[in-house]
């Protein structure tokens, strides 16, 4: 394609966005006429029309006026003003969700033999290039890991019925791009879509209570479900099929280098409901989707494997197995196939009676399941080797191969499912627990060395230290029932329903050997008598403070110092996995520094491996929001530093992450791909690293440094050492009221204490979100890049040189960006207002809106633009035209709050002014996106 083209495209293709919005917009006008009369759809047209006004031109006087508008709003015409805006937003989302699909399949169709950027072919052709053979590339291909790690934090603001409803739109809205629709067609889709938006105004988006842990589980199954089962394989199948055409002198068969995980019942850190009962629950549930999607699977292949003996010869190897199947089962829940010239559907019908033998496993009176995910996979190969026996390869690479893939991607367990425990808690079970044998009566309070000496020896000591006759606590009893549970799983699920055990705020040494002195307890650990040691669980420690990044790397030099953790390591194929969090780190140190000390954390753990032979994998705890990592998932593995990624990589995707990646299957498709299209590209880096690496990076590195040290002043001054900050932060954004939202199951504080050290980093992040500051994601960073730049104009030559050329420096500049034209400080400022004290707010307000504005100076001045974000003109525009929009609920969610608080004060609860509060909260998440 021309550049005109690919130009004109575009305009198109935008166009047709700008349609589906002001359809849907449209629509949305008609509801409100239909349900509030015209005089709400006045109202809120007047309300959009003066905020776009002001967004044009501030001005005092009309600044006034708005606000004067807003207040003036009586409490019944408000309730459903905030809806309008709040479902607006919803429907611009889904159009532009939309949109994203719609882009890649015009590129597709108008690019002819042109390779889409970001495509997995995209990324082979590369690889080719840079003159990777078939043995480096297969290299590549067995070194490549990516798991992606679903959690249950509380950042999802919808309601699984509203993401139901927004499923059916979308489906509707894509319709609109069929050009075969006639006109009664096109006239029956608006009445449809008319029907789901009103069904969508008068569906309430708020929780009347907060879910359940089971909750949680079922609406993380839902995207397995409804997505991820079908598009992951396809992932895989595209990956082979650019593999075959730049090196089709092989047959390729990829490893499985992409999964899913899951924390959702296995994170019990500060979740008192997560208990080893549900744990198990969560594995059961686990297992039944995935054997339910198998059996789908099995019945819908049985329509097109209807070859018979009469034609055709089929393989001796698929009818002894059906011989071996007819006398190892007996056919209670499938009808028999009676017609023995199809052996095929035989074989399928004894195959789906497997499987339900599995799902009824551990029911009274149920049947010994034999079956397990090695052997359906061998019946699928069975079958597959038959068909091509009988030059029905076709069949076989159609419907066979994705079908194995499938099975040896989910398992008989759907998703590994991550364990999580305070590290505390470890240690007051440990001491309770030595305590009781009379082995040392206080552990807690032991030095480190003396801590590690013990546990050392306690692991090598085949010995129990607990027993049935004795007396524990009941948090020290739920402690070990989650060892106990975590081996009877990985009997009934298999070994890798459950794998990782990790160890939030580990400070030391001794955090991560308490966790594997308790799985020696139950079996998870062991040393046989000829010294071998057998490990199926392995301790992950989760560096999350600065400190915490700083003593890391002698925390793990140390442990693989020690004999019998070093055999634990190499019972787990010589990886240890490390998890960092970006979330902790980023409200210790503020932006620049968190994302400096995470890269430095990566490289020199990463050497400590080195020293001892142990190829690590790190696991990113990033959110979605900026203040926690938050980036698209391909730039987050492009972002880290090429020597550390070749153990393989987890990241968690978490809140409304998992529905806006994963709702729809095109996009999770894209997501997907670009995903292994970047993981392929960080290989390519890291040989090109290996090789060219410069002086420049260490001086850049130097630099990097120094602009984060004199941040990390700056934020802790305003943070931790101003007294009045955390009143002024409490006070000046919805942090008590969007704990009040009945969005996880997890308390919002891991004690019931006011302490900043207490508050976790989501509440933290979504409080300064809502209140347009969105402090995390930019705050000290134009302190500490200024420092370096000093006016001078050689300084910022070499800052704009790192933008040009540092991958890490260009993400943290771009990322700024992002934050910086997201914020609003004139709409922090009606927010600060709430303080009830003039001193502290006015001090405090004037230093955050000072250093916002040099933040936005220097990045302006580093990246050579006259205006944020004028670099990525698409996203500039789409986060423009949506500030009109959130401004008013805002505005009126201020209002709100002052209203709450002072009835509150007065010991009035006001459910319906709550309500409301909450209704501007779901609005402006939904306006914001990337909210906790």
């Amino acid at each position: 394609m021309t550049e005109v083209a690919v130009a004109a495209g575009k305009t198109n293709s935008n166009n047709l966005l700008r349609r589906d919005i002001r359809f849907l917009g449209n629509i949305l006008g008609e509801v409100l006429v239909h349900q509030g009369g015209n005089e709400l759809l006045d109202i809120v047209e007047k309300i959009r029309e003066a905020s776009k006004s002001l967004r044009a031109m501030f001005m005092p006087e009309l600044h006034d006026e708005f606000k004067s508008m807003i207040n003036s709003l009586e409490p019944d015409i408000r309730h459903q003003v905030i809806r309008a805006f709040a479902i607006y937003f919803q429907l611009v989302n889904i159009a532009e969700q939309n949109h994203r699909i719609r882009r890649k399949r015009d590129y597709e169709r108008s690019a002819g033999d042109a390779v889409q950027f970001g495509s997995i072919e995209a990324a082979v052709r590369d690889l080719k290039e840079h003159g990777f053979n078939f043995s480096e590339a297969q290299e590549v291909l067995e070194g490549m890991s990516l798991e992606l790690v679903m959690t249950a934090h509380p950042t999802e603001a919808m309601r699984r019925a509203i993401l139901d409803i927004h499923k059916r739109i979308a489906d509707d809205v894509m319709q609109l791009d069929n050009p075969t629709l006639t006109y009664r067609e096109r006239e029956q889709l608006r009445e449809k879509l008319l029907n789901e938006v009103i069904t969508l105004w008068q569906t309430d988006e708020l929780r009347d209570r907060k879910p359940t842990v089971l909750d949680e589980v079922r609406n993380g199954m839902y995207y397995f479900h409804e997505t991820l089962f079908h598009v992951l394989p396809e992932v895989y199948q595209e990956l082979e099929r650019c593999l075959s055409k730049y090196y089709p002198e092989h047959l390729w068969h990829v490893p499985a280098y992409l999964r899913f995980g899951s924390w959702i019942g296995g994170d019990r850190d500060g979740n008192p409901s997560v208990t080893a009962d549900v744990t198990w629950q969560t594995l059961k549930m686990q297992r039944k989707l995935v054997i339910r999607e198998y059996q789908n699977l099995l019945s819908e292949l049985f329509k097109y494997l209807s070859f018979s003996t009469s034609i055709v010869d089929v393989s001796d190897e698929l009818m002894a197995s059906i011989q071996r199947d007819r006398l190892q089962v007996k056919l209670l829940k499938t009808s028999v196939w009676n017609n023995d010239k199809e052996p095929y559907r035989v074989k399928l019908t004894y195959m789906t009676e497997k499987l339900h033998m599995v799902l009824d496993s551990g029911k009274k009176d149920s049947r010994e399941s034999f079956y397990d995910v090695n052997g359906l996979i061998e019946d699928l190969k069975v079958i597959d080797r038959s068909l091509r026996h009988h030059y029905a390869d076709y069949v076989a690479d159609t419907h066979l191969n994705k079908i194995i893939r499938q099975v040896e991607l989910f398992g008989f367990h759907t998703a590994t499912l991550d364990i999580r425990q305070h590290s505390k808690e470890h240690e007051n079970a440990m001491t309770e627990v030595l305590a009781n044998m009379n082995i040392v009566s206080n552990y807690a309070e032991l030095e480190e060395e003396a801590k590690l000496e013990l546990l050392e020896r306690l692991l090598n000591d085949p010995r129990p230290l607990t027993s049935s006759y004795q007396e524990y606590s009941d948090s020290t009893k739920e402690c070990l029932n989650v060892y106990r549970t975590i081996f009877n799983a990985q009997k009934e699920f298999g070994t890798q329903c459950i794998t990782s055990y990790l160890i939030s705020m580990t400070e030391a040494a001794s955090d991560i050997l308490e966790v594997m002195v308790f799985a020696k307890e139950v079996g998870l650990f062991r040393k046989e008598a000829d010294g071998k040691v057998i490990c199926t669980l392995q301790s992950v420690p989760l560096f999350e403070t600065i400190d915490d990044l700083h003593a890391a790397p002698d925390i793990m030099r140390r442990l693989f110092s020690m004999p019998v953790y070093r055999q634990s390591v190499a019972a787990m194929k010589d990886l240890q996995e490390i998890m960092l969090g970006y979330s902790d780190s980023n409200k210790d140190g503020g932006v620049v520094t968190a994302n400096w000390e995470l890269r430095v954390a990566l490289k020199q753990i990463t050497a400590a491996g080195k020293e001892f032979g142990v190829k690590l994998k790190f696991f990113h705890g990033r959110g979605g929001a900026l203040g926690r990592g938050g980036m698209p998932l391909n730039r987050s593995i492009l972002v880290q530093p090429p020597e550390t990624i070749g153990g393989g990589i987890k990241i968690t995707e978490q809140g409304e992450v998992i529905s806006s990646r994963y709702s729809l299957r095109g996009i999770a498709y894209r997501s997907l791909e670009t995903a292994t299209s970047a993981l392929i590209t960080a290989a390519i880096q890291a040989k090109v690293h290996e090789e060219n690496g410069t002086e420049k990076e260490d001086q850049w590195d130097e630099i990097i440094a120094g602009i984060s040290e004199t941040s990390l002043e700056k934020y802790q001054d305003l943070v931790f050492r101003e007294p009045d900050f955390l009143k002024f932060f409490r006070e000046s954004t919805p942090l008590i009221e969007v704990g009040e939202l009945n969005i996880g199951s997890r308390p919002s504080k891991r004690k019931n204490s006011d302490r900043f050290e207490d508050l976790r980093a989501i509440p933290w992040v979504f409080a300064w979100t809502q209140s347009r500051y969105l402090f995390p994601a930019w705050y000290a960073a134009g302190t500490g890049l200024n420092t370096y730049y000093q006016g001078k104009e050689e300084n910022l030559k070499v800052l704009q040189d790192m933008y040009k050329n540092s991958v890490f420096f260009k993400s943290l500049i771009d990322t700024l960006q992002f934050a910086v034209i997201k914020a609003d400080l004139v709409i922090a400022e009606e927010y600060a207002q709430m303080c009830g004290e003039e001193d502290y707010k006015e001090r405090i307000f004037r230093q955050i809106e000072e250093e916002f504005h040099l933040t936005k100076d220097m990045i302006l001045k580093i990246t050579g633009l006259s205006d944020i974000l004028e670099n990525a003109p698409d996203l500039q525009e789409s986060i423009r035209q949506r500030n009109p929009y959130v401004d008013p609920l805002s505005y009126m969610q201020v209002k709100l709050l002052s209203e709450l608080r002072a009835a509150r004060e007065l010991g009035r609860n006001d459910s319906v002014l709550l309500r409301e509060v909450l209704l501007t909260i779901n609005g402006i998440a939904a306006g914001l996106r990337n909210t906790g």
